[in-house]
């Protein structure tokens, strides 16, 4: 009978990671040797492999990788959609690696706005309603939420389409409503998943110069994306492959900033 040599690679029990240390003041991302590992069958597949990062409050950070590199994993592991394997994660301060899905969803609902490829726009309701939503579920009172839902819409520059649905916008602008939805709720992350995959290359740029903006007022943008040239727009930019950073470095536009 052969015998299979293949070695069996699994997560190290307690290797402390280069942020054994925690969170540092004005650290809004902290993930120390961080696992996310799934049972398929008899096999066991790492799909992240002790990921190291810290992100600072107002970073403008890209995250790319190549298909199957992990960078979606790690996304719904930063955005609170999931739970690692082992390891920590700091989010602001609070260790949110254990928390059960309730906790996560209840601070996923304060801490972060989603930005997605596709939109995830409800098809009947208008702008200013599906900007509206996130605050319908945090039980925000109408006369605020609507206010505050016709403020975010007006800084993307959509005040005049606030009734419109959908399908009787561009991409781009609909693209700004997801865009405000994810600002409604004032989160200190702002975390787009390939924002500008289902848009044009006219209209890219105008919805990265929309991130830019964002960026200079404050907020954090974590951009997960596969497109080189949509990663330039950050200040720096983390590459993952095989579930690993591979680099970590300042984008081009400010390596010599």
């Amino acid at each position: 009978m052969a015998i299979d040599t293949t070695p069996v690679i699994t997560p190290t029990e307690d290797r402390p990671g280069v942020n054994a240390d925690g969170p540092h003041p004005g650290d809004v991302i902290v993930t120390n040797n961080l696992w996310k590992t799934y049972e398929m069958g008899d096999q066991t597949v790492n799909a992240l492999s002790g990921i190291d990062i810290r992100i600072k409050h107002n970073e403008y950070v890209a995250i790319m990788g190549p298909s199957g590199s992990g960078k979606s994993t790690l996304m719904n592991l930063l955005g609170c959609l999931d739970s690692p394997s082992r390891g920590q994660y700091w989010l602001n301060g609070h260790d949110v690696s254990s928390l059960n899905d309730d906790e996560l969803a209840r601070i996923r609902n304060k801490e972060i706005g989603f930005v997605f490829q596709t939109f995830n726009l409800l098809a009947r309701a208008t702008a200013l309603h599906n900007v509206e939503l996130p605050l319908i579920y945090n039980g925000t009172p109408q006369v605020e939420r609507i206010a505050r839902a016709k403020e975010v819409l007006e800084s993307v520059n959509l005040g005049t389409r606030m009734m419109h649905k959908p399908n009787e916008l561009s991409g781009g602008q609909r693209q700004r409503v997801a865009i405000a939805r994810a600002l409604v709720n004032r989160p200190s992350i702002i975390l787009a998943d390939e924002p500008t995959g289902n848009l044009d290359s006219k209209t890219s740029v105008e919805i990265m110069g929309l991130l830019d903006r964002l960026h200079e007022q404050g907020n954090t943008i974590i951009l997960v994306t596969h497109e080189p040239d949509i990663a330039e727009f950050a200040h720096r930019v983390i590459t993952i492959r095989d579930g690993s950073v591979e680099s970590d470095r300042p984008s081009s536009r400010f390596a010599h900033a």
